[in-house]
Formats: C-alpha cells, structure tokens, sequence
C-alpha cells in the first residue's frame, strides 16, 4: 500500500465519462479473464502486510459477460475505519484483501451525511432532493419513502434480465406504502428502519421489525450473522444463467452498541424501548472504542464469510464486488484526518471508503485518486449491464465505465451535496463549504484535506465560482418544507 499520507497530498482526477448505456460500448461478451494473483495474497496475509498499491491504469481490451454485482454497504462506518484506510487498530483483514484484489478509491464520498438520502442517491442515481422521500434526513416514520413509480437500479437491472435482491437495511420507507419489492428488487430480507436492537430486531418506534418481504421474519439470533447467512446462500444460488443484483446493507456498525454475544447489553436496550425510552436505541450511555473496534471487526468477518462463498460458488471472476459506507463515521469512528462526522458535509460527513473488484476486467492492487460519489455507480452500473436509465428521471451521477474499463481521461466536474442548514461542492481539488454557521469557506483538498485553511479571502473569485454552480443546481431541486 501507499504510505498512509501520501494519497493526501496527490493531485485528484476531477469527473467522469458519460452514460452510454450501450453493452457493445463496455466489451461485454464472451473472453477471457483476469488471471488471479492468489500466491501473493497469501504470502501478503502471512506477513500482516499490504503490497504497494499503484496508480490505477485500466486493463484494456478484455472482454466478459455481464457482471453479477454484489453492492455491499456499512453502516455509520468511517473512512478511515479499515486498516486499509489508515486505521491504527481496526483490523479488516478481509476488507483489506478485496482492496488488494481490486481498486481502492481515496476520494470518495457518499450521496449525502445520514443514511436514507445516501441510499436514495444509490437506488435512483440522482441527488436525493430531487424526490420528496429524499428530503427526509433521514426517514423516522412513515410519512416518506422510495415512491414504487421511480425507476431505480433494481428495476431498471430486472429489465434487462437480472434478477434482483436486497437483504438487511431498507430504510427508504415503511410498509404498506413503500418496499423493496415494490421498487425492483424481486426479493427482500432484512429491516425497513434506520436501526434496530441487533437481537429483540425491534426499531426505534418499538416495533419488530425483520421481514421477509412484506411479512414479518422471526428470527432472534444476532442481525449480522442473520444477513450474512441469507447473502451466503444467494450468491451460491444457480440462477439459472441470469445475472444478478444482490444489495447488501449492513447495519453494522451503527448503534445501539451491541457486539454479538453482547445479551446482557441487548437486553437492558431492549427493556427501555419497551419501556417507552423514544431514545433507548441511540445507546447514549453505551459503547466505547474497543467495542466500535469489535464491531467493525465484525462486519470485516462477516463480509470474508459472503466472499468466500461467492468464490466457492464459481462466479468470483465474473461478479463486480463494490464496498463503501452510506455516510461518514459517528462517536467512535476514526475519521483522522478529516474534520467532521455524519450528518456533517464536511469531509469526515460525506468521504467514505470506495473498494471495487472485477477480476474478469479490473486488475488488482490499484489505486484512484479521482473524485466519485454514489450516484456515479448507480450510472456505472447500469452500463455495465447495458441497460438504459429512464430518460424521465435523467440521472445526476456519471458512468465510470469508460474510466474503469478503457482508461478513458475524465473532465473535471462538480460534486454537490444539501443537507438542512450546510451546502458543499466539490471542483477539481477545491470545495466550497457553508456550514451552520452561515459564512462561505473555500478549501484546497489537495494540501488540506483537513479543511482548516480557509482560503475565501485569498479566492474571492473562485469562491463566487463554486458558489454560484450550488446555487444553480440546488434551484433545480425541491424546496425543504417547513
């Protein structure tokens, strides 16, 4: 791996190819695939060491099938909470090992600061205050969700042939109006919330909430070693020469802080929600580091135990793996050096770890410095799987096929991100902030990525540039009610 700081002082890419949408345009097809350099991940493994990564440069000219796409999100988890990232004791060793074998991204960020509207901008490619659901930050009840009549990546892959999957956190709605299998995903297992006690499965109104699709699941063993085990046998499914779509959405490691094998702290969280304690959930009084650094761990196992059935299964070289976090790290997160945790857009708010691995056309050890946020893998995804997004609903990311598959340069862009009270964009290596305190600030990522060298009055100009390119975009989007 490159030394820990010096990706932070690399100039980033800015941008991204267009949607072309058009599978010829990808090389899909019959050939043949990347060769596997499993010897030096063992021998990696063996010293606790990571090869040194370089810079990405895509592997021209290969051709396959339509990828499977395994989509795999933490929750709440940091960027620099895998030691892949700059953890000094989180150990990911299996997180580590899908970075090896694929491309780590260090400059990327999620669709907004808080769970529902990051996975609005993933399920529609789009900037969550397009759609009213996308408004709530996040959703706490049933008054908003994921309208079923919005194209989304599900329905739009099941289209054009894949079948589709989601299992563990929905949280874009609530039942009887809004589910995952109302918008594309043929199957759902997993909790509609934005969190629940990781044993009793009851949500933050005290409601049991684990379903298989629209009905009610009982099952009170630990949540993560439930979905895991639901993940581990649809990826060894024959699906009957389908490509498939599988999202798979852990709430680790969001609170309430409960490890498994933690039954004595589930029940106590269990005992005040039924109490009618509207905050039990938030576990407030609970955690520590060492028990974010178990959970973390957790998830790490727990996603080697799906990889590792996915490579039993046959379908590895042939199935893009993607993993990142729906927003920035919360309370015990390591978010060193960036400023700023969830809900915040800030760079500790928004950059998420971005991992992605194709053998049958990606090679392995790599890593990218370009800009990305979440809706540009809704729109490389749908490429990748030559399907068409609604031309209704245009999308708001931009396909990184081209960059990926065919070394395609990428034109310098705008990422925006709202939330309530703070706006940001990010140009090249310069991002505009305004947080709640109301004043403009300006920053140079490049050699600041810890956003405390406020250049505003140093670039007037350039301030009222990136300024007036949020204000644009944001007109074209819903007004927050209230």
């Amino acid at each position: 791996m490159s030394s820990y700081n010096s990706h932070l002082s690399r100039r980033a890419f800015g941008g991204a190819v267009g949607v072309t949408a058009a599978a010829a345009a990808v090389g899909l097809g019959a050939g043949p695939a990347a060769a596997s350099d499993a010897a030096s991940d063992a021998a990696s493994d063996a010293a606790g060491s990571t090869p040194q990564e370089r810079p990405f440069q895509a592997a021209r000219g290969r051709r396959s099938r339509r990828p499977n796409i395994l989509f795999i999100l933490g929750d709440d988890l940091g960027w620099a909470d895998l030691s892949s990232y700059g953890s000094p004791h989180i150990k990911t060793p299996n997180l580590d090992r899908l970075a090896r074998q694929g491309v780590r991204f260090t400059d990327a960020y999620a669709g907004s600061a808080t769970c529902s509207p990051t996975r609005f901008s993933l399920y529609t490619g789009r900037y969550p205050g397009r759609t009213a659901g996308g408004l709530a930050e996040p959703i706490a009840d049933k008054s908003a969700g994921l309208e079923p009549t919005h194209p989304t990546l599900a329905s739009l892959l099941r289209s054009s042939g894949y079948a589709t999957a989601l299992i563990g956190k929905w949280h874009c709605g609530y039942l009887p109006d809004y589910s995952p299998t109302k918008s594309g995903w043929d199957e759902f297992f997993g909790n509609f919330g934005g969190a629940l006690e990781y044993y009793s499965k009851l949500g933050l109104g005290g409601e049991y909430d684990l379903y298989e699709g629209d009905a009610e699941y009982k099952d009170l063993r630990y949540y993560t070693r439930i979905i895991t085990e639901r993940a581990s046998e649809y990826v060894s499914r024959d699906h009957h020469g389908k490509p498939w779509l599988l999202n798979l959405n852990f709430t680790t490691p969001h609170w309430p802080w409960i490890a498994d094998g933690d039954t004595e702290a589930s029940a106590e969280v269990e005992r005040r929600i039924k109490a009618g304690d509207a905050r039990a959930l938030w576990h407030q009084d609970g955690g520590s580091v060492e028990k974010y650094k178990e959970m973390v761990e957790d998830l790490d196992r727990s996603v080697g135990k799906v990889l590792a059935a996915l490579k039993r299964s046959g379908q590895e070289e042939d199935t893009l793996v993607f993993f990142s976090s729906d927003n920035g790290g919360e309370r015990f997160s390591y978010n060193w050096p960036l400023s700023g945790n969830k809900a915040s857009l800030q760079e500790g708010g928004i950059r998420v770890p971005n991992i992605v691995r194709w053998p049958a056309r990606i090679d392995g050890g790599q890593v990218s410095h370009l800009p990305v946020f979440t809706p540009d893998w809704t729109a490389t995804l749908l490429e990748l799987a030559g399907t068409r997004p609604d031309p209704a609903h245009p999308l708001d990311g931009v396909s990184l096929a081209g960059y990926l598959l065919r070394g395609e340069r990428t034109a310098e862009r705008n990422l925006f991100w709202r939330v309530r009270g703070e706006r940001a964009l990010r140009r090249g290596d310069w991002k505009y902030y305004r947080g709640k305190t109301g004043r403009d600030q300006l920053f140079n990522l490049a050699g600041d990525i810890r956003e405390q060298a406020d250049k505003a009055a140093l670039e007037p100009a350039r301030l009222a540039e990136l300024r007036a390119a949020w204000e644009k975009v944001d007109a074209g989007l819903l007004p927050y009610p209230g």
